[in-house]
């Protein structure tokens, strides 16, 4: 395999203990441990990570941008998710 076919793998990094990963970019490597290991050379020179993930991005689905619609939309008509039928007192700031 030349370097010219390697996969593509995408670069997630938590930057600290209890935080969610991040995606950050990607690396073209011959297998997974190439990639953490590039992953590591480019996106964590300065020491801001604790834990690394690589993912080849063919493993990955994703939803369309044109699909928004039929993804999201839906969730506008569960009322009971937002707290808007609260009533805050006066004297509660910054909500």
């Amino acid at each position: 395999m030349s370097k010219q076919q390697w996969p593509l793998y995408e670069v997630f990094i938590r930057s600290k203990a209890g935080l969610s990963h991040k995606h950050v970019g990607s690396v073209h490597a011959a297998d997974a441990q190439m990639a953490l290991d590039n992953a590591r050379d480019v996106y964590t020179r300065r020491m801001e990570g604790v834990s690394l993930w690589v993912v080849e991005a063919n493993a990955i689905t994703a939803s369309e941008p044109e699909d928004k619609a039929a993804w999201f939309e839906p969730a506008e008509n569960k009322v009971y998710r937002h707290p808007t039928f609260y009533e805050i007192p006066d004297e509660v700031k910054g909500l």
